[in-house]
């Protein structure tokens, strides 16, 4: 079977995407994608969702932070960035959803937008509502463990 000619082949864009959650939560690959899809479905319906043709070539997830690279058709960049954030949680997890840029190339997608790996997360006691608690530090955020759950602070809410 012959390939097609350059000028008949599909135009693809690629969209950095950074994915941000609790830090006990672990997503893969798998639900992502899945929630993109049904994310696109309920936006554009059927028709759209199918003519972004919207798939999940690289994913990485590791201590409540990750990013993903989604293959797009080209003409279909505005309607996928719409999908995307549109998507507020995977497998009933909420997550924190943001595209970064879009690229022609998966390599520049990466050199662009992704860069190396993200700083591990640091383990610290703060004071929270007036009572030591363990909290995961990553960056300027803080996600202070409470009784059955997260709470979101930053260095101010804890002074």
């Amino acid at each position: 079977m012959k390939h097609l000619p350059k000028h008949l082949r599909p135009r693809w864009r690629y969209l950095a995407v950074a994915i941000e959650s609790w830090p006990d939560v672990d997503i893969d690959r798998r639900a992502f994608q899945r929630s993109v899809w049904y994310a696109a479905q309920n936006l554009l319906g059927d028709i759209g969702s199918a003519k972004t043709d919207m798939n999940v070539v690289e994913f990485a997830f590791a201590d409540g932070a990750g990013h993903a690279i989604v293959r797009v058709r080209r003409d279909h960049v505005d309607d996928a960035r719409s999908a995307l954030t549109a998507l507020g949680d995977i497998d009933e997890t909420q997550v924190g959803i943001r595209v970064r840029g879009t690229s022609g190339t998966m390599r520049a997608c990466e050199e662009k937008y992704i860069g190396g790996p993200a700083e591990p997360p640091a383990q610290r006691q703060v004071v929270f509502e007036d009572v030591t608690r363990d909290a995961v530090v990553r960056g300027r955020r803080v996600d202070v463990r409470t009784n059955d759950a997260f709470a979101g602070a930053t260095e101010l809410d804890l002074q």
